[in-house]
C-alpha cells in the first residue's frame, strides 16, 4: 500500500488545509487512498471537483477517494451519489484526528456510511490543528475560518460556517515556531481576515494582532496579510501599514464591484467611493502600497453602464493584480434567483477586465525598472518583491534567503533582476 495522494482546489486557506490532513493522515496510518480537498466559489470549481474526481479514480485504481473541503460540505450528496467516491467528509470532520484515524479502516472501501458532514454553522473553534509552514521559504497561519455575511452570490459561509477566531497568543506561538525553522515570511490567512477579533474577549480587531505579532516577534522580517474587506479595516491597522515596514506594501481586496447598485444587490458592506478613498488613504500613507482586487463580472442585472464602473475603478483605485471571477450562479443563494447576465456577455466582460488587469500590471513592472527591491527567493532564480511581484534572475540566489536586487527590465509578467553586490 502506498501513501495517500492529495489533490487541492481552490484557496490558500484550502491549500493550508490539505498540509494539516496530510499529518493527520499519517499519524492515523492511512495509506493506498486519494483525498480531494474541493472548492465551491463557483459552480465551475464543484465542476472541476468532479472532472479530477474522475480522472484521480482513473489514474489509481482500487484506491478509496475521499471527497472534502467547501463543495463536499455545501453539496455532499452530489459526490456521494459519484460510483468513484468512498466517502464524503465535511470541514469539520477533516481537521479531527479521530475521523482521520477511522479512514485507515483496512475495509474502507467497504464501508456502508458513505457520508460524514455535520451541520458546520454548530462550530464554535477554529484551527485546533497547526502546522510548520508549508512550502520552503513563505509559511501561511491560519488565524480565522468561517464568515458572519451573506453576500448574495456567496455559497462560502455555508461550506465553512460562521466566523471564528484563533487566539493571539496561539497565532503568536505558532509565527515564533516558524521563524525558528527558518521562515522569513509570514502570511496572515482566513476566509475573512478582517472579521478575526469579533468573536474573542474583548474583540480586538485584525489590527491589533499586526502590531502584537510585529512587538512580539522581532525575528520575523516579514509579514502579510492576505484578501481583506477595505471597509473593515481598522484603526491600528492602517498605523501599522504607515509606521511598520516589516508589514508588506500589498493587500488584497474584496471589492466585487466598481458600481453601488450591484454591490447593494450583492448585499456588499462598502461603496464605490470607499473603495477609492481606502485606497487612497492606505497608498498616502505607504507610497509603495499595491493593491490586488476580485472583481466579478456579469453579476446578475449588470448593465454596461455599470460593468464600465468595474472597469474605471482599476484605474481609480490604482489595482496591479486583478482577479476577475465570470459570474457564476451558486444554487441556494439569492443571486442565482436573479435575472441572469447572458454566457456571451459575462465572457466578453470578463475579458475586458483581464486585459485592464494586464495593462495595469504591465505599467507597475515598467515602473519598477531601475529601483532597488529586497526578494524572498522561492528558488534559485525566481523570488517575490515586498509588493509580490515575480521576480527572475539570470544567476542563482540562495533559496529562503532576502536578496538586494535591482530591477534590470521585464517581461511576460514578471520583473528580471540582478543581484546587489554586497
Amino acid at each position: 500500500m502506498s501513501a495517500p495522494i492529495f489533490a487541492t482546489l481552490g484557496c490558500r486557506l484550502n491549500a493550508y488545509e490539505t498540509e494539516a490532513m496530510k499529518e493527520l493522515a499519517a499519524a492515523a496510518g492511512l495509506q493506498g487512498a486519494v483525498v480531494v480537498n474541493t472548492c465551491a466559489v463557483t459552480a465551475e470549481a464543484v465542476r472541476k471537483a468532479k472532472q479530477d474526481i474522475r480522472r484521480l479514480a482513473r489514474e489509481n485504481p482500487g484506491a478509496a477517494v475521499i471527497v472534502t473541503g467547501c463543495a463536499a460540505q455545501t453539496e455532499p450528496e452530489t459526490f456521494a451519489q459519484m460510483p468513484e467516491v468512498t466517502r464524503v467528509i465535511g470541514n469539520h470532520e477533516k481537521m479531527q484526528a479521530a475521523v482521520w484515524q477511522g479512514l485507515a479502516v483496512p475495509d474502507l472501501i467497504g464501508v456502508t456510511e458513505r457520508v460524514h458532514v455535520d451541520d458546520i454553522m454548530s462550530v464554535r473553534e477554529t484551527a485546533g490543528h497547526l502546522i510548520d509552514g508549508f512550502g520552503r521559504h513563505r509559511a501561511y497561519v491560519q488565524v480565522q475560518n468561517g464568515c458572519d455575511h451573506r453576500c448574495t452570490f456567496c455559497i462560502i459561509p455555508f461550506g465553512r460556517g460562521n466566523s471564528r477566531s484563533v487566539p493571539a497568543g496561539v497565532v503568536i506561538e505558532q509565527i515564533k515556531r516558524l521563524v525558528d525553522k527558518g521562515f522569513a515570511e509570514v502570511v496572515l490567512t482566513g476566509v475573512d481576515l478582517t472579521s478575526w477579533g469579533a468573536d474573542l474577549p474583548a474583540a480586538p480587531r485584525l489590527g491589533d494582532l499586526v502590531m502584537r505579532i510585529l512587538r512580539l516577534c522581532p525575528d520575523l522580517a516579514r509579514l502579510r496579510i492576505s484578501s481583506i474587506d477595505s471597509i473593515e479595516v481598522d484603526d491600528n491597522l492602517m498605523l501599522a501599514i504607515a509606521s511598520e515596514p516589516r508589514l508588506m506594501p500589498h493587500l488584497h481586496l474584496s471589492l466585487q464591484s466598481g458600481d453601488d447598485m450591484i454591490l447593494k444587490r450583492m448585499k456588499r458592506r462598502h461603496l464605490r467611493d470607499d473603495a477609492i478613498r481606502f485606497c487612497e488613504q492606505a497608498r498616502q500613507l505607504r507610497p509603495d502600497m499595491v493593491f490586488g482586487a476580485d472583481i466579478i463580472a456579469g453579476f446578475p442585472t449588470e448593465t454596461d453602464e455599470m460593468f464600465d464602473q468595474s472597469l474605471r475603478l482599476i484605474e481609480e483605485c490604482g489595482l496591479t493584480f486583478l482577479h476577475v471571477f465570470p459570474f457564476s450562479p451558486r444554487k441556494g443563494t439569492p443571486a442565482a434567483r436573479m435575472p441572469q447576465v447572458r454566457g456571451p456577455q459575462i465572457k466578453d466582460r470578463a475579458a475586458r477586465l483581464r486585459g485592464a488587469g494586464d495593462a495595469a500590471l504591465e505599467r507597475h513592472l515598467a515602473a519598477q525598472v531601475g529601483r532597488q527591491h529586497l526578494v524572498l527567493m522561492e528558488g534559485a532564480q525566481m523570488g517575490r518583491t515586498e509588493q509580490f511581484t515575480e521576480v527572475t534572475f539570470g544567476v542563482d540566489q540562495p533559496e529562503g534567503q532576502i536578496i538586494n536586487a535591482v530591477i534590470t527590465g521585464y517581461e511576460g509578467g514578471r520583473l528580471r533582476a540582478a543581484a546587489k553586490p554586497q
